[in-house]
């Protein structure tokens, strides 16, 4: 036998080729065209961007969910993020408690005022007639 006919089978694994990855704008342009051609366009689209049939399927079904979710979310504003409302209220009762603790500050400092006043105004009033003079 000749050293030709005694090949050892080569040990390294090839690699795996790599997984292919579309982004959306790709995927929404080759469904637009897709759609326009006939069978023989279609094919030769296929076999000019390496794809299968299966993917454009794929894609279509991603485009009509992606479709229908748009299509049932409500109208209108979102709904907003229960944390968020929760701070919204926590924020109104906050400036109403600091508008009403500023209110009784004021009260407490015109009822301090009022007091020192009527003590300064008792005792600088002369004595009245009805009670006796020591």
């Amino acid at each position: 036998m000749s050293s030709n006919d005694e090949r050892v089978p080569d040990p390294e694994v090839p690699a795996k080729a790599a997984t292919r990855r579309y982004s959306a704008s790709y995927k929404a342009k080759i469904l637009a065209e897709y759609e326009t051609l006939d069978k023989a366009g279609k094919g030769a689209l296929l076999r000019r961007e390496g794809l299968y049939s299966s993917l454009i399927s794929a894609w279509r079904d991603q485009r009509d969910a992606a479709g229908l979710a748009a299509l049932a979310k409500p109208a209108g504003r979102p709904q907003a993020d229960p944390k968020e409302r929760e701070n919204a209220r926590l924020r109104k009762e906050n400036e109403r408690l600091q508008a009403e603790l500023d209110k009784a500050r004021k009260v407490i400092d015109v009822q301090g005022k009022l007091s020192a006043l009527l003590g300064q105004l008792a005792t600088d009033s002369p004595n009245s007639g009805s009670e006796p003079t020591p």
